[in-house]
């Protein structure tokens, strides 16, 4: 099941239903016992995307992760517009399965403005760009289902339990098949693709889940090809009494910050 086949879905079913949306997604999307949270996360934002004008972009998305999501089982995406004003637009979007709330997010979508205010992010990194003769890592045996959707070369870091004295995660990540049009939904999905940057510390394997994902994207950027790769830096800022709190910058192949992500952590061990 493509990244672009369950979009598709939920922009007809939205045209269709007005803001109700009834879809399945198979386990090759598993993470775990749930979905892989960048997937639920990159579905409800489509459709809180469909409610709002095109000339509205993404400025911030907050997702908080409360319930598993069973795999190839139905579950329900409502949207509701908190309010629209001449500038901004505020949504929420539900992902409900079995009565229960299991995804919420909050997107706050803003029109480009006139501005006397002119400053350009200056967060550069300084990985080489990846080549057609790079190796790819070969796939763990315990990796979850979805990583094979995607392409990942570490550069620092970034394989779990490893016994690492750091929590640092760079390298590199794109989808292994292309979309056909990249959008923000997909970049919403690719992001969060690594793991939590503290289970690379860990000796042994234990559980970690992600409690609230705070997106940033920076607008206007240039376009993106479905096979281009982006650059990804993670830092724990901090990890005490076990919730650990991650700050990550994502890079296009232009070298340009695109996104900003942080997350809270539960992390088992």
């Amino acid at each position: 099941m493509h990244i672009d086949t369950l979009l598709h879905s939920v922009k007809q079913q939205f045209k269709l239903s007005n803001r109700d949306i009834n879809l399945s997604v198979t386990s090759s999307w598993a993470q775990g016992r749930t979905l892989y949270g960048g997937v639920s996360a990159a579905l409800v934002y489509q459709a809180m995307r469909e409610a709002v004008a095109d000339d509205n972009v993404l400025r911030s998305l907050n997702t908080n992760f409360i319930a598993p999501i069973e795999s190839d089982c139905e579950f329900n995406i409502n949207v509701e517009v908190l309010r629209q004003g001449k500038n901004v637009t505020q949504v929420i979007g539900r992902l409900i399965q079995n009565n229960q709330v299991a995804v919420m997010s909050q997107a706050s979508f803003g029109v480009a403005r006139q501005s006397s205010i002119q400053i350009t992010s200056n967060l550069q990194h300084t990985m080489d760009y990846p080549q057609r003769s790079n190796v790819m890592p070969p796939p763990l045996k315990l990796a979850p289902s979805f990583l094979k959707h995607f392409n990942l070369i570490p550069t620092k870091g970034g394989l779990p339990f490893y016994g690492l004295k750091e929590g640092d995660v760079h390298g590199w990540m794109r989808f292994n098949q292309p979309p056909s049009d990249f959008t923000d939904a997909h970049l919403v999905a690719l992001i969060d693709i690594w793991p939590p940057t503290v289970l690379q510390m860990l000796k042994v394997p234990a559980m970690a889940s992600t409690m609230s994902w705070n997106l940033e994207f920076i607008h206007p950027h240039q376009k993106i090809a479905g096979e281009d790769w982006f650059a990804y830096q993670a830092q724990t800022r901090q990890a005490v009494d076990g919730y650990a709190h991650t700050e990550a910058n994502i890079w296009d192949k232009h070298g340009e910050l695109v996104a900003i992500s942080r997350q809270v952590v539960a992390v088992f061990a």
